[in-house]
């Protein structure tokens, strides 16, 4: 079975850092497509970042330049590295495994990790 359970969440000053971890397991981590998803209460769920299993990276334009995504094959984790945080990050994240050619999630919801950045 599946699992993702995310967590590094926590509530920030604008302008400050945060790392967040998906632990993986169930899957061949190695070769899948990861991605981190974010949303707020009210609104769509949004594409933040995804990593192929070779590394390359693609980012949503509110967060070039401020976030990081990566993982750790041999540990079976995608990191998302989050700098210069500002009041609009704020919201439950999550991450996912992505079809390699359709890009859909193929793993159900988990229950995320909360981000809260305050002016």
């Amino acid at each position: 079975q599946v699992q993702l359970v995310e967590s590094g969440g926590g509530l920030v000053q604008a302008g400050g850092s945060l790392r967040l971890s998906c632990a993986a397991s169930g899957i061949i981590f190695s070769i899948n497509r990861m991605a981190w998803y974010r949303q707020d209460p009210g609104k769509q769920r949004e594409l933040v970042a995804t990593i192929t299993q070779t590394g390359t990276t693609t980012y949503a334009d509110s967060v070039k330049g401020r976030f990081t995504i990566s993982r750790d094959n041999a540990k079976n984790t995608v990191y998302l590295q989050m700098n210069s945080l500002k009041p609009e990050d704020t919201a439950v994240y999550y991450c996912n495994n992505l079809h390699p050619v359709t890009r859909r999630p193929l793993g159900s919801w988990g229950q995320g990790t909360q981000v809260t950045v305050s002016s």
